[in-house]
C-alpha cells in the first residue's frame, strides 16, 4: 500500500498558470523573480512524474464531488480520465493543480503538493478551461505573460504558437477566437513550459477533425517521451485510439484503475456474427454446444458463449456450410456505458416520436 500523504498545509500565494488569465499588463507586469530556480532542461531528466492521489476527497457544502479518490498516473504513457458527467473529473484535475483545496486526503506531482512547484509551468502543463484567458489580449501576449511569470524565455513562445497552427494570429486578441482556437492557445500555454507532467481537461472540445487527429497525435508523440499524459474525454471513439490506461470514476468514486484493453475485454460482452444458408440446422447445433444464438441484422446469427474457432470446426462436422464467421468485440463506449449505468447523474428520457 502507498504510504500515506501528508494534509496539506495552507497555500501560499500561487504562481500565475495557464489555467488562469494575468490580470496585469505586459507594459507593467514585474520581471520574472530570479531567486526561482529553473529546472532542468527535458533531456537531462529520467522521465515523466507520477501524479499520485490519495484518499482524495471534496465537498461543496452537502455536495460531496469526489470521493475518496486513490489513483496513480504513470510517466510514459497517455492515461485516460473518463465518467459521466458530474462525476468530479474536473474537479479532481482542479486538485491536482491547487485551483481548490481537498476537504481530506491530498495528491501531488514528482511527490510534491502542486503550490510548491517553484516554477509550476516547468513542471506541469494544463488546459482546464479554453475560455479562462483575458479576452483583451493577444495570443501571443497572453503566452508571453505566462512565459515570464515562470521564468521562461520569450522565444518559446514562438515556438509553441508554431506547434499548435497558430502563428499566423499570434497578434490577434483571443477573445475573438472560436473555441476551437482557444483549445489551441490553451495546449499552447500547457507546453510552454516544456513540462514533464500535461493535463488535458475536455482537448477536443469544438476541434474539427485535423485537429482531433493532431491532437491525438501530440498526446501519445509526449507519451512516448516518457512524459505523464493525463486526458478527459467525452469522446470515446477517440479515448480508444488515443488512452493506454484508463481511470474511470462515476459519482465521485474509483470505478475502473486498468489498461484499455483489459477494461473493454472485462467490461463489455463479445460475440460471432455468424451467415449461413443453413442457419436453422447451425443453430440448433450451436445451442446444443451450450452456445446462446439469437437473430442478427441481414439473415445472421450472433453466437456468445463459443469462440469462432470452435463454431467453424463444429459447422464444419456437421456438414454445414458457412459464408461469414467473424468475432464482434463491444466497443469502449459499449463498456463505459455498462460499467457506469449506475453513476449517470444527468438521465435524459426519450421522448416518443
Amino acid at each position: 500500500m502507498p504510504s500515506p500523504m501528508p494534509a496539506p498545509a495552507p497555500a501560499p500565494a500561487p504562481v500565475p498558470t495557464a489555467t488562469q488569465s494575468l490580470e496585469v499588463t505586459l507594459e507593467t507586469a514585474p520581471a520574472p523573480p530570479s531567486a526561482i530556480p529553473v529546472p532542468a532542461s527535458r533531456s537531462s531528466r529520467s522521465g515523466g512524474q507520477k501524479i499520485e492521489a490519495r484518499g482524495l476527497t471534496k465537498r461543496y457544502g452537502s455536495t460531496l464531488a469526489v470521493d475518496d479518490l486513490s489513483f496513480d498516473v504513470n510517466p510514459g504513457m497517455v492515461t485516460g480520465f473518463i465518467g459521466p458527467n458530474g462525476s468530479g473529473k474536473t474537479t479532481t484535475m482542479r486538485l491536482i493543480l491547487g485551483l481548490d483545496g481537498p476537504t481530506s486526503g491530498a495528491v501531488t506531482v514528482g511527490g510534491k503538493l502542486y503550490r510548491d512547484l517553484p516554477a509550476p509551468l516547468r513542471e506541469v502543463g494544463a488546459l482546464i478551461d479554453a475560455k479562462a484567458v483575458h479576452p483583451s489580449r493577444t495570443a501571443h501576449n497572453y503566452l508571453l505573460a505566462l512565459a515570464q511569470s515562470n521564468a521562461i524565455p520569450a522565444s518559446r513562445v514562438d515556438e509553441v504558437l508554431g506547434m499548435v497552427g497558430m502563428d499566423g494570429v499570434a497578434g490577434k486578441r483571443v477573445g475573438g477566437f472560436s473555441l476551437g482556437m482557444s483549445q489551441r492557445i490553451g495546449i499552447a500555454g500547457a507546453l510552454l513550459g516544456d513540462p514533464p507532467v500535461l493535463m488535458f481537461d475536455e482537448p477536443l472540445n469544438g476541434l474539427d477533425p485535423e485537429g482531433i487527429v493532431w491532437i491525438r497525435q501530440l498526446m501519445q508523440h509526449l507519451a512516448s517521451e516518457g512524459r505523464t499524459v493525463f486526458v478527459s474525454s467525452h469522446l470515446m471513439n477517440e479515448m480508444a485510439v488515443t488512452a493506454d490506461h484508463l481511470i474511470v470514476i462515476g459519482q465521485g468514486k474509483l470505478l475502473r484503475d486498468e489498461g484499455m484493453n483489459r477494461f473493454v475485454e472485462s467490461s463489455a460482452e463479445h460475440w460471432v456474427l455468424v451467415r449461413s444458408p443453413q442457419l436453422v440446422e447451425l443453430s440448433t447445433q450451436l445451442e446444443a454446444a451450450g452456445a446462446t444464438v439469437k437473430s442478427g441484422l441481414e439473415g445472421s446469427i450472433e453466437v456468445s458463449g463459443i469462440d469462432s474457432s470452435a463454431i467453424g470446426d463444429l459447422a464444419s462436422a456437421a456438414g454445414l456450410t458457412l459464408h461469414e464467421l467473424a468475432t464482434q468485440r463491444a466497443s469502449l463506449e459499449d463498456a463505459f456505458m455498462d460499467l457506469t449505468h449506475d453513476s449517470v447523474e444527468y438521465r435524459a428520457s426519450v421522448a416518443a416520436a
